[in-house]
């Protein structure tokens, strides 16, 4: 049966950890490589928000054929980096299909090997880069009343499970995919960019100690609720996708960002 989107308790992971107050956040199990590419969430923050080493960005887009995300979604992904990030010599995307790893549900090790196998741009002299796949199956830490849109998981790295935005989004009570997508992509992508507290050091105290590594303003980007009445769908039931609030971005700001 087709999973109702308002009764769902919608669940964004960060490093491939629970964002739930049972779980600590950090406790990452991702391997990580002596590869600049392939380190721990957010230890590139200042490299992404910054132009001092890097004057430009490449986007890596990989998709399990019939499992693009919207040409907006990626447009509004480019417009949150160019307002966020210092790449004087612009950021670019390079999108292209793969067929399906055909291992749904996914596991965390799953989706880093499909990377490592699939992975063709890497940080260059002046050129950081930027991996993120679209999933064509869900979660392996899906529960019957939570699932898990997308996942930051490498400094470099994040996957959006779209099979699961696809039946959540365009329906009747359900969201605008467009909306959905870029909500998603630009929340973990918040978290690579070392939000909230998470390699971007806090300018003010607004983590919320019960989620921790998210914003305590509801209204923020940033922020994570298990609860469908002040979590996504809330956020994304305006017409737009939420913004990063004046903290968050003073954050960024202080770590070399806009």
């Amino acid at each position: 049966m087709k999973k109702i989107f308002t009764l769902l308790a919608i669940v964004l992971f960060l490093s491939v950890a629970s964002c739930s107050k049972e779980d600590d956040p950090l406790n990452n199990p991702v391997a990580i490589n002596p590869n600049t590419n392939k380190q721990q969430t957010g230890s590139s923050s200042n490299d992404l928000l910054s132009d001092k080493k890097f004057k430009s960005m490449v986007i890596e887009v990989v998709y399990v054929a019939g499992f693009e995300p919207s040409t907006t979604a990626i447009n509004n992904f480019v417009n949150f980096l160019t307002a966020r990030t210092y790449k004087p010599n612009g950021i670019r995307i390079i999108k292209r299909s793969i067929a399906s790893p055909g291992n749904s549900p996914y596991t965390n090790e799953e989706i880093t090997s499909i990377e490592d196998v699939n992975r063709t741009k890497y940080n260059n002299t002046d050129e950081i880069a930027v991996w993120a796949f679209f999933a064509d199956g869900k979660s392996s830490k899906d529960t019957d009343t939570s699932v898990i849109l997308g996942t930051a998981y490498r400094n470099t790295s994040f996957v959006i499970f779209q099979q699961t935005i696809q039946g959540l989004s365009d329906s009747p009570f359900e969201p605008n995919r467009s909306l959905l997508e870029t909500t998603v992509i630009t929340h973990e992508f918040g978290h690579i960019l070392g939000l909230t507290n998470l390699g971007t050091a806090l300018q003010s105290n607004h983590e919320d100690a019960e989620h921790p590594k998210h914003c305590i303003e509801k209204t923020c980007l940033m922020y994570w609720s298990s609860e469908i009445g002040g979590g996504i769908g809330n956020m994304v039931s305006g017409g737009s996708a939420p913004q990063l609030d004046a903290q968050c971005i003073a954050d960024l700001r202080a770590n070399g960002g806009k």
